[in-house]
């Protein structure tokens, strides 16, 4: 297959408070990188990504009621997992046509970084998301 996947980009976790988890990742040594909203259900989502050395957290607050759903496993949980890429539509295109269980109808856009980004997302073996995205 030809697909180039240049690195980790961030591992997506949902949070139910996103200042305390932006104050405790800080403790660990992350600095905020970038912060926005994200619309979801005519609601809106907060996020903030966190970064130490090359290692990037998406800590994401759903908008209400959905933060219960978060508390659901008390061992915490991972949202996705995310990889870098270059070029977003060729990416989508090699892995639809390897007969890949894709998650969405095609690359969306998010109002992320300084020109945002675009990302979509594929069904692993056990349900875990596999994200890929290019920040544009």
């Amino acid at each position: 297959m030809k697909l180039k996947i240049n690195r980790l980009q961030h591992i997506g976790l949902p949070v139910t408070n996103l200042g305390a988890s932006r104050v405790f990742y800080q403790r660990l040594g992350f600095e905020p990188v970038m912060e926005a909203t994200f619309p979801h259900d005519g609601a809106q989502g907060q996020v903030a990504m966190m970064q130490r050395g090359e290692l990037v957290l998406e800590l994401y607050q759903m908008p209400e009621p959905e933060l219960s759903q978060v508390r659901q496993r008390s061992d915490g949980r991972i949202d996705h997992i995310a990889f870098d890429v270059d070029d977003i539509d060729e990416a989508y295109a090699t892995l639809q046509a390897e007969g890949f269980v894709m998650l969405e109808p095609q690359p969306s856009f998010l109002n992320f970084w300084a020109r945002g980004c675009k990302f979509f997302n594929i069904a692993g073996p056990d349900g875990e998301r596999l994200e890929f995205c290019q920040i544009l």
